[in-house]
């Protein structure tokens, strides 16, 4: 029985606990706290050191879901969590004032966890902001020599983070097609 893992990140409020409790098998484990600085402008609650769940595959197999901490003063824990992982599922939220620079930042953050890796990226409430579009993420992530997955996706909907779990292991091997 093969086991793989797998890290969402991305800033506070893009979806990451949404995104794992919208596809894992079991109930997921959350270690949110009350937002105590600016978050809370955001959100309520936030995530202080991972949330974990997990999807069974046929044959046994199991994909392991580590969502970390959006702010940057937990950043000791993407160290933590990125250790043996398989790839990356980089969530960004559209209404920010600045995606692009989020998205600057965490492909930075983990640029070297992508090298030996690889990223999808799903950018989140493009309903509540439809600008910028895939297409400007798209040129914005050539300059930095990356050609990931890009999606639309809803954090809430099981489907729309399957497609990117599902894209992520593509680009890792493209011979998994089906």
């Amino acid at each position: 029985m093969s086991q793989y893992k797998i890290i969402f990140t991305g800033p506070v409020g893009a979806g990451k606990t949404t995104a794992i409790n919208a596809i894992s098998d079991v109930p997921p484990i959350k270690t949110d706290a009350a937002a105590s600085d600016m978050t809370k402008n955001r959100k309520a609650s936030t995530t202080v050191a991972m949330d974990y769940g997990v999807m069974n595959l046929a044959g046994g197999e199991k994909i392991h879901l580590y969502g970390t901490p959006g702010q940057e003063r937990f950043d000791f824990m993407w160290d933590i969590l990125t250790n043996g992982g398989i790839g990356l599922i980089l969530l960004l939220d559209n209404t920010r004032a600045d995606p692009f620079q989020d998205m600057r930042f965490f492909l930075d953050a983990f640029g070297k966890f992508i090298d030996d890796t690889s990223v999808a990226i799903g950018v989140t409430q493009m309903d509540l902001s439809s600008t910028p579009s895939i297409e400007d993420y798209h040129a914005q992530l050539q300059g930095f020599g990356l050609k990931p997955p890009v999606f639309s996706v809803d954090a809430r909907e099981k489907n729309d983070v399957s497609l990117l779990v599902q894209a992520l292991l593509y680009s890792l091997d493209p011979g998994l097609a089906g």
